[in-house]
């Protein structure tokens, strides 16, 4: 039987800044899934990379006196080197100034314009240069721009316009059947509000604009940033530009994203690939932003918080976790130090680390040191009944991209452990003791397992202290203890 392909995405990420925490949390989440697909046995592909091109990049380097190939190369690599502390297991990085990537583009609008869909006029309108988008005058706030704070510049020139106006009720359609998903459920009806309005053709090249693409119908102009980005999920497949050759893992089963890409992947992506006859992708899921204390965070207000100050302070899982667990993926957060500094001692310290301390020192007084534990004779236990149903409350959670209740769900069964020790009083010693200890060693085992795609290290930690040997009939424990998974912040 062939294996299900799983194709996952973050956005590129523009360079002329370092990585935050949005960045970070899109990552992490796209990690986790990439990662628990493995597990499963889908054949799993996972892109990420960098966004390189455009106005912005060419402003961001002129003001620290680099070229912009220079801020490129530099704020390329901070990526890879953030991720690669984060853990994040990515099959491929691709960045927007790579060559393949620049010719496939360049093929991609030739075969466009030879179509009729891309064709020469005069553009006017409202152009955001945070964003590198159009507004409406609908989509601006006090005359700004909502995310960027800034004033729109009024931009008329020539221009070549792609007809996005010719896909917006076929995009609407695919919306309202589910064929083209948007998750959480409550984005779907803010799209086709949008969509309902009809769609606007849209430029697609730059005069001004030297650090780009060249369009392969006019070199002295450069390809619009977005319609260049959006094409990195079928060039980080290997896309060479022909629509008539697909890459073998598109199309993507989701593209995960923050909220203020989300209406340019809803509209101008799709538009895009039905223009050339190529497949949608199967979802869109868009998550939402980080708060601190209620504010927006904001350098001006001094309360960015930075993934490198997360990871310095909790470690790389503890991170992971922290991010994750806080608050339901889909929607805004709050958080604040003293949050993930309370989450941390209650969840991972005092709760994680304490059970596996306390049950391996349990094992020790016991003196189990290698012990087998037949798989038949757990079958029937309330620990096995427990592990069947988080393990079904995890999957479901998961494949629903619900991460804080698979969380919840792994929670669920180190406080049945806790509890379970208590109430047993293992401290004390009885006859069924050691039978006790080695069901809770299998519990906790489980628990390492449904950990691996959140939070590896750990995973892998847990199961080394174990010192787990699998065969089809029993599991062998010889316990090896180590130093303490999630060490107390404020020791009492």
């Amino acid at each position: 039987m062939a294996k299900k392909k799983f194709y996952i995405t973050t956005p590129i990420y523009y360079v002329n800044d370092r990585v935050h925490l949005g960045h970070a949390y899109t990552t992490i989440a796209a990690d986790v899934l990439a990662r628990y697909h493995r597990l499963k046995g889908d054949k799993v592909f996972f892109l990420t990379g960098t966004d390189e091109h455009g106005a912005k990049i060419e402003e961001a380097a002129k003001g620290l006196n680099k070229s912009p190939r220079q801020l490129c190369d530099e704020n390329s690599q901070r990526f890879k080197n953030g991720w690669q502390r984060l853990n994040i297991s990515y099959d491929n990085f691709i960045r927007t100034t790579d060559v393949n990537h620049k010719k496939a583009i360049a093929k991609a609008l030739k075969v466009l314009h030879e179509k009729g869909l891309i064709y020469k006029g005069v553009y006017k309108g409202l152009y955001c240069l945070g964003c590198e988008q159009y507004k409406t005058k609908a989509d601006l706030v006090d005359g700004k721009c909502p995310d960027h704070k800034i004033k729109p510049e009024v931009m008329e020139e020539e221009s070549y316009l792609f007809k996005l106006s010719k896909f917006g009720k076929e995009i609407e359609n695919r919306i309202k059947r589910d064929e083209f998903k948007i998750r959480p459920e409550e984005r779907k009806p803010e799209i086709l509000e949008f969509l309902k309005k009809g769609l606007k053709d849209i430029s697609i090249s730059r005069k001004k604009v030297k650090w780009g693409i060249p369009l392969p119908f006019e070199p002295e102009l450069t390809a619009y940033v977005w319609v260049d980005a959006l094409l990195n999920y079928l060039t980080g497949l290997g896309w060479q530009g022909d629509p008539r050759k697909i890459p073998e893992f598109w199309s993507a089963e989701v593209h995960l994203m923050a909220k203020d890409i989300f209406r340019v992947h809803a509209t101008i992506w799709p538009a895009l690939l039905l223009g050339l006859g190529i497949s949608l992708p199967k979802k869109l899921f868009i998550h939402g932003y980080f708060t601190i204390n209620r504010q927006k965070m904001s350098k001006s207000l001094g309360n960015v918080i930075w993934p490198e100050e997360l990871i310095e302070k909790f470690g790389v899982d503890a991170t992971r976790y922290l991010l994750l667990a806080s608050f339901p993926f889909g929607r805004d957060g709050d958080i604040s130090w003293k949050k993930l500094e309370e989450k941390y001692e209650a969840d991972l310290a005092k709760g994680l680390g304490n059970l596996v301390a306390r049950l391996l020192s349990l094992a020790d007084k016991s003196e189990i040191k290698s012990e087998v534990l037949k798989i038949e004779e757990v079958k029937n236990t309330d620990f096995q009944k427990k592990i069947d149903e988080v393990q079904e409350k995890y999957k479901k959670a998961l494949e629903e991209f619900k991460l804080n209740e698979a969380l919840a769900s792994i929670w669920e069964l180190i406080s049945f452990c806790d509890e379970y020790i208590e109430k047993n009083k293992l401290w004390e010693e009885n006859e069924s003791q050691k039978t006790s200890i080695l069901y809770l060693l299998h519990t906790i085992a489980n628990i390492a397992n449904l950990l691996k795609p959140f939070l590896p290290e750990t995973s892998e930690k847990i199961l080394k202290q174990l010192g787990l040997e699998i065969t089809e009939q029993k599991w062998i424990f010889n316990i090896k203890k180590s130093e303490s998974l999630f060490p107390r912040m404020n020791p009492e």
